[in-house]
């Protein structure tokens, strides 16, 4: 019996690795219910270039400060607030503007790169 036997879909958000595909189902489950659950899947995978968990933790960190930084007394509440901040959120369009260049991250992970000689 599913947990949630309303949905009939969910989004998976994977990264671009060549290894994260939704054939690797068929190596953990059984013949019948791989295919069964890869159709449930709506697969978003995240950009090529950039930090898209940085991303990710950015905005939920705007989030818990702009909206979610007081008490909401019930699930419906948080759910119109959160509705109305990513509406907003999205219209205003914040780029992430990443400021780490890769010649600071020569300098700042330099222990991590071998040395050539």
């Amino acid at each position: 019996m599913s947990t949630f036997p309303e949905r009939g879909s969910y989004w998976l958000v994977m990264d671009n690795l060549n290894t994260h595909r939704l054939s690797t189902l068929y190596g953990t489950f059984e013949p019948a219910e791989a295919p069964r659950l890869a159709r449930r899947f709506e697969v978003h995978c995240t950009p090529k270039h950039g930090s898209w968990l940085n991303m990710a933790e950015i905005e939920i960190n705007v989030l818990s400060r702009q909206c979610l930084d007081r008490r909401i007394p019930d699930r419906e509440t948080m759910i119109s607030e959160v509705a109305a901040w990513q509406e907003h959120r999205n219209a205003s369009a914040k780029p992430v503007n990443w400021r780490f260049r890769t010649e600071d991250a020569r300098v700042k992970l330099k222990s991590l790169y071998p040395s050539i000689q």
